[in-house]
């Protein structure tokens, strides 16, 4: 923008949205005490199978972006775009800047015993030490690990996580947004620049690492062809936003007062604090929790759980065997079905991919002493109950590990959709839960790009702006304390 032009009243900004089972772009109009949504276009975002293993279908995403920007045209044109997805996986370009092979799924098993291996080989304690990053099996420092020595790593000149490679395609540019970047275990978790050191002693060659980028930069502008395609205007802008769908999720939580803490719920429940610093003790590693970047230097101190995806395969698995599937008649039968009947741990690794979800929350009770639930409502009463649960521990032992008084909790994303979810977490916790927004992470994405725009101030006033213009809603902890505390103490941990 020319300094010496009038700043616009409103401005509209398209949001690539990426999600583990789908995307959408959705273009919100942006002003001075107003924000609406309009999504233009959904698509699958499936994996494929190949002899290879487990990958990501890059040619349909592309396809989906594509038909998502075209709509934006159609509606008049956008001020910016900004891409977010979810992180760790990854892309590899060679010397010309092709794309070597589809990008691997985070859940292919090719990373079975690499992340023990790479803890040996450094130590964890200093591994935690230099990244901060809670111990999952398909970070990428792992999946690097075990692509070293291969053909394609070989002749990789150029590493590119998901929403920097779909930017590449838009634009041509090279670079790595930082708050996705921090999710690799490559980032240093104190400086917030490249672990060079960490990459060599996993084998990579640092070179492959681009620059950084902060939410907010200008990533560069949308190639002819592309301007041409999608019918945008020629020079159309496209902007780095905080490119990690949790770290956008976390930027338009409606936070306005002291004590908050957030669940970012949808595949996965991403439960923790904001916070100045990282937590790097010895006492945060043992516990698994993660520091990541998020917008203008905070700190996303928080730790995984299974989230939605459980439910979620429950019905693929019912419909699959032809069983309706349609969610309220579910929860109806979960709110009927008899509490604390049995629970898992929402964070067990025997649930990050299994091929009967059913199957495998009836093969955990029986590992562990429980009867298993009989029917459907029962399956969704134990994978609900035993999220909030979830929820309730991660919370507290964050805010133990970080020092901080938490008095209430911001349900955000699809999983606020749930009223049921959302009373069991307040009444597990005994905290507020205010559910919303259902579309944090598009509403992260679109406010990064209209505070670039000047249309929007600081943090907290993207956040009172959210809280001004989105339905919010606010469940009471209630009663029953006592009984959540005891299925607390029961639940089966592995």
């Amino acid at each position: 923008m020319n300094g010496n032009s009038p700043k616009p009243h409103s401005a509209a900004f398209a949001a690539v949205d990426l999600g583990a089972t789908s995307g959408r772009v959705i273009v919100g109009r942006v002003g001075r005490g107003e924000m609406e949504l309009r999504e233009v276009n959904r698509f699958g975002n499936g994996p494929v199978r190949l002899p290879s293993g487990l990958h990501w279908d890059l040619p349909a995403l592309v396809r989906g972006v594509m038909e998502g920007l075209r709509a934006a045209g159609r509606a008049g044109g956008v001020a910016s775009v900004g891409i977010d997805s979810w992180a760790v996986d990854y892309g590899l370009l060679d010397a010309d800047g092709a794309l070597l092979g589809l990008p691997y799924h985070y859940r292919d098993a090719r990373t079975a015993g690499v992340a023990e291996r790479v803890r040996d080989e450094i130590g964890a304690r200093e591994l935690y030490a230099l990244n901060g990053l809670q111990h999952l099996p398909f970070n990428t420092v792992f999946q690097l690990a075990a692509a070293r020595g291969s053909a394609q790593l070989a002749a990789a000149r150029t590493l590119l996580l998901m929403p920097d490679l779909l930017g590449h395609r838009l634009t041509g540019e090279i670079g790595a947004e930082v708050t996705n970047a921090s999710t690799t275990g490559l980032l240093d978790a104190r400086t917030g620049a490249w672990s060079r050191e960490l990459a060599g002693r996993i084998g990579l060659d640092p070179g492959l690492l681009p620059p950084l980028r902060e939410p907010g930069s200008r990533v560069g502008t949308l190639l002819p062809r592309i301007a041409a395609a999608t019918g945008l205007a020629p020079g159309t802008p496209v902007t780095a936003v905080a490119s990690h769908d949790t770290a956008s999720a976390v930027a338009a939580v409606p936070a306005t007062a002291p004590g908050a803490a957030y669940i970012s719920c949808g595949t996965w429940s991403l439960a923790g604090l904001e916070l100045d610093a990282p937590v790097l003790g010895e006492a945060s590693r043992a516990a698994n929790f993660t520091n990541e970047r998020g917008v203008d230097g905070t700190v996303r101190y928080l730790r995984n759980i299974m989230g939605m995806w459980l439910l979620e395969e429950c019905r693929r698995a019912w419909a699959a065997q032809g069983q309706p599937t349609e969610l309220a008649a579910l929860l109806d039968e979960a709110a009927d079905a008899e509490p604390f009947a049995a629970l898992v741990d929402a964070e067990a690794p025997e649930f990050l991919a299994p091929a009967d979800m059913p199957a495998a929350i009836r093969a955990f009770c029986v590992r562990t002493g429980q009867r298993p639930p009989a029917d459907r409502g029962a399956v969704v009463r134990c994978v609900l109950e035993s999220l909030a649960l979830a929820h309730r521990r991660v919370l507290r032992r964050a805010a133990e590990l970080a020092d901080r008084d938490v008095t209430h909790i911001h349900l955000v994303g699809g999983g606020s959709r749930n009223a049921l979810l959302c009373r069991f977490t307040a009444e597990a916790t005994g905290l507020p839960v205010i559910a919303g927004p259902a579309e944090a992470t598009a509403l992260g994405n679109i406010l990064v790009q209209a505070r670039a725009h000047g249309l929007v101030g600081d943090l907290p006033a993207m956040r009172r702006l959210v809280a001004a213009t989105q339905r919010l809603r606010r469940y009471e902890p209630g009663g029953g304390t006592a009984r959540w505390a005891a299925a607390a103490d029961r639940l089966p941990r592995d």
